[in-house]
């Protein structure tokens, strides 16, 4: 199961919490992830985008 955009790619991105006094703790960054009916090579799929993507219109012009 995908867990990332298959329109540009954006997936999880890790780092550091940092506190105020200055510990740091690992966390993990998610996609805002939907999965959404799109036309791919002219039958219909399930793909995951997010929801910049849908917001731009950038499902229909990558497809």
């Amino acid at each position: 199961m995908a867990k990332y955009c298959e329109i540009c790619g954006k997936g999880k991105v890790y780092g550091n919490q940092v506190t105020f006094s200055n510990k740091k703790n690992n966390r993990t960054w998610a996609p805002n992830v939907r999965r959404v009916k799109a036309i791919v090579d002219g039958s219909p799929k399930r793909i995951y985008v997010c929801t910049r993507c849908l917001r731009s219109g950038n499902v229909t012009r990558a497809l």
